[in-house]
């Protein structure tokens, strides 16, 4: 069992090292080029450029139609990308969603003692948005995601270049009034406003996700910065951070069913 566990062990540092060794090569200063799902900004000021991380290509062809091309660029991930707390590093580092990341960033990783530490002096933006559907799915992907930079570019985070968009939840209309609403209390308060005590009198459109969106749309609420709501990701305490992450995400079932019971305002937890 000894040998059986010291074999596993060099495999898995030869598969890290080699995926590793992948993703430098794919560094967009190395010559290999950008992902090719990337719509890459005009802009080459860092301080200037934003990236959306998108869910999925329909979104993401939304996103593309509706950004201002100067500094906004988007690159679509496909699903919901690996969950890195119960994968082992070469695993997470062999992904093709997570080596579009670590690519289009222009970021490198360091040495093979510690392969969690980013070089982040290339960094080709410095903003770097989290844009999914505004439901449960969209929420369990921006988790997904937060517990990847946490784990492997948790410097993104203490430097402030990682947000999270707000898209709407409703169009609530009545006649040639028309407001977005992000919540559920929004939309409450727009037929109280607006209702006359006739709920049927308001047209609500709720959108499923961001794909139900025009272009202008999405630009209006969700990207143009005069606009949006922008929820910066920071860390008040690592250590916390890291239990959480490793709660809700790792292996465990009974502390994370445990903690949906006790903070959750609803779940179904055998669903």
């Amino acid at each position: 069992m000894i040998v059986e566990k010291v074999i596993l062990a060099a495999t898995a540092r030869q598969a890290a090292r080699k995926a590793r060794e992948m993703v430098q090569r794919k560094s967009p200063l190395s010559g290999a080029g950008l992902p090719g799902k990337l719509a890459d900004c005009s802009s080459k000021d860092p301080q200037l450029s934003e990236i959306f991380l998108v869910e999925g290509d329909s979104a993401g062809g939304t996103a593309k139609q509706g950004r201002n091309r100067m500094f906004q660029a988007i690159l679509p991930l496909r699903g919901k990308i690996l969950n890195v707390e119960k994968a082992m590093p070469h695993k997470v580092l062999e992904s093709d969603e997570i080596k579009n990341i670590y690519t289009a960033l222009g970021v490198t990783i360091g040495t093979e003692e510690d392969s969690k530490e980013l070089n982040i002096s290339k960094l080709r933006y410095h903003k770097i948005i989290l844009m999914t559907d505004a439901d449960v799915d969209g929420s369990h992907i921006d988790t997904l995601i937060l517990t990847f930079f946490f784990r492997y570019m948790r410097t993104l985070i203490e430097n402030g270049y990682v947000y999270i968009a707000t898209p709407p939840l409703y169009l609530c209309k009545k006649g040639k009034i028309e407001e977005y609403c992000y919540s559920e209390r929004q939309r409450k308060e727009f037929i109280d406003k607006y209702a006359d005590g006739n709920e049927n009198a308001i047209h609500t459109q709720r959108y499923k996700g961001l794909g139900e969106m025009n272009a202008e749309q999405l630009w209006s609420t969700t990207m143009d910065p005069e606009n949006r709501l922008l929820k910066q990701v920071t860390i008040e305490n690592a250590a916390d951070a890291d239990i959480i992450f490793t709660m809700l995400m790792g292996e465990e079932v009974a502390p994370r069913r445990e903690f949906i019971e006790e903070n959750a305002t609803y779940a179904n937890i055998d669903a």
